[in-house]
């Protein structure tokens, strides 16, 4: 038997995954500083297999514009290589060694402003998943109601509840990008 209480759970748990993935995406939204955040998620063809930056090297930042990438398998770097040339980073990698090194440039005014609108997409993109959530639980809570499992206060209560999770959540996805997005201005 499902209560008002589970679904509220399940919410905020989907929520608070949505903010999660939303700041993950954010991270990789690459500022004038280096950020491992910005290579970590790359996908890499290990051996056939695409993986993700962090799983196959160790990702340094020796100084503030650069990032090391040193492989566990020397034999991956030109893999690795390929990987940040085929993503949207914009970085030319330099292999040195047993390292890829990335030098981060100083961004253009022209190219922050496209990093505004692709961290407002991403933004929007999470207010969007915050409200299917909420239409979801929503139809989850009357349809608890329907069955006679909750009554009917218990279903208003659950649902402005619902509410109040879908705003807080909002709310931390609109401050997430106005930090972002001075980060980007600033550097």
């Amino acid at each position: 038997m499902i209560s008002a209480q589970t679904i509220l759970k399940e919410t905020e748990d989907k929520m608070k995954k949505s903010l999660e993935v939303v700041q993950m995406n954010f991270s990789g939204v690459r500022t004038g500083r280096a950020n491992s955040g910005m290579v970590e998620n790359i996908r890499v063809d290990y051996y056939g297999t695409p993986t993700p930056m962090k799983q196959v090297a160790n990702i340094t930042i020796p100084e503030p514009r650069m990032i090391l990438i040193h492989p566990w398998d020397a034999s991956q770097l030109k893999a690795v290589e390929k990987a940040i040339l085929d993503s949207d980073l914009g970085i030319s990698p330099m292999i040195d060694g047993k390292f890829v090194r990335l030098v981060v440039p100083s961004l253009t005014r022209e190219r922050r402003e496209e990093l505004v609108k692709i961290v407002h997409k991403q933004a929007e993109e999470g207010r969007v998943a915050l409200r299917s959530i909420r239409r979801e639980s929503n139809e989850r809570v009357k349809q608890v109601e329907k069955e006679k499992t909750i009554t009917e206060d218990e279903s208003f209560k659950a649902q402005a509840e619902i509410q109040k999770l879908t705003d807080k959540y909002i709310q931390l996805i609109d401050q997430a990008q106005a930090a972002k997005e001075k980060e980007l201005i600033q550097n």
